[in-house]
């Protein structure tokens, strides 16, 4: 699972997880929100793989995980056309559009986490009221 840098980087750069009729991204908030999410998400295997920057497991847990809940407080920035946000020491891209029956408040007003899949290999944001929902997400190298 490691990987150095400068791969992390280029695969960041040439948006390495727009694969598979993954989500191009957008230009604003509003157009983040996905019109059929069930069509409108990719897994990482989807998508090819994950090819990003991994996080050292021995901070990994003390931030990350299903035991640590969090809320972002203030909405996303867009940057590279996706949203953009802060969290556990690492900034992070949000891959995949939000649910369309997520409220419009959601970053501020539900509990998220974000967790490692070993099957696809991947990032995932989680919705502590949507359990069964996950978004790509990966942080910046």
């Amino acid at each position: 699972m490691e990987r150095s840098q400068q791969q992390a980087r280029s695969w960041q750069q040439q948006k390495g997880w727009v694969r598979q009729g993954a989500w191009q991204g957008a230009s604003s908030w509003q157009q983040d929100r996905a019109r059929n999410w069930a069509s409108d998400h990719r897994t990482w295997a989807q998508r090819g793989g994950y090819g990003g920057f991994y996080i050292p497991q021995a901070s990994f847990g003390l931030y990350f995980g299903s035991q640590h809940y969090f809320r972002l407080r203030t909405r996303p920035v867009i940057y590279m056309g996706y949203p953009r946000f802060d969290y556990g020491g690492y900034s992070w891209l949000l891959l995949d559009p939000w649910p369309e029956y997520w409220s419009d408040n959601w970053y501020d007003a539900d509990d998220l986490y974000i967790d490692f899949d070993n099957y696809d290999g991947g990032y995932y944001l989680y919705n502590r009221r949507y359990p069964d929902i996950r978004l790509a997400v990966a942080p910046l190298a």
